[in-house]
């Protein structure tokens, strides 16, 4: 089933036919149409950005860094160097990262979404190895700003250079074909509100 994310494909100001009722679609359906418009000109444009050789391999490692081993070394690390309080920042990250990964694969099954390099195949390709066939909402994204929310709760020092990091990261998988604008904003505030909830119940 097509969901309303696949509507980005489509030109929003597409005619038809005048007499018939059924092809007449309100002020609502009009201006959501534009929105996936949007979302896919502005894929269109930072995904262009891949064809800079020094920027590309940039935003490759920035990906990779928001793979599933990274994570893994952080908390491997935390409670060696932070003690007792290195060994509660870890624990609560592994609470966010459990939550978020059955509400990442809950919405991407729901929703269906298909990624930009294979909605839009003639201006975006894939620059990096696909994890799956749904684009919504951006798993890198969704565990960075999350687990960025938390170490900075933990580590305000480290806040700048995590956010920083974070943003890289949803940027990153827009540039490399593998996200619309709209996955890494929408993974971006699922995992901060994710983690949010888990610092003030558990924090």
């Amino acid at each position: 089933m097509r969901r309303w994310f696949d509507r980005s494909a489509a030109p929003p100001s597409a005619p038809v036919p005048s007499g018939d009722p059924a092809s007449s679609v309100g002020p609502a359906a009009i201006e959501f149409a534009s929105v996936g418009e949007i979302d896919r000109r502005w894929a269109i444009a930072l995904h262009a950005q891949a064809a800079q050789p020094t920027l590309l391999r940039l935003m490759v490692w920035c990906s990779r860094l928001g793979d599933g081993p990274m994570w893994v070394l952080v908390l491997g690390v935390l409670p060696l160097a932070g003690g007792t309080r290195g060994a509660h920042c870890a624990a609560l990250l592994i609470a966010t990262g459990a939550v978020n990964l059955a509400i990442y694969w809950t919405i991407k099954r729901l929703t269906r979404r298909v990624r930009p390099c294979d909605q839009c195949p003639a201006d975006i390709r894939a620059c990096a190895p696909i994890p799956d066939c749904f684009s919504f909402p951006s798993g890198h994204s969704l565990h960075a700003a999350a687990f960025a929310l938390l170490l900075s709760a933990f580590y305000p020092a480290l806040a700048p250079l995590l956010w920083f990091y974070a943003l890289l990261v949803a940027i990153a998988r827009v540039i490399l074909g593998l996200h619309y604008p709209s996955d890494v904003v929408g993974g971006g505030l699922i995992g901060a509100i994710t983690a949010a909830i888990v610092l003030v119940q558990l924090g």
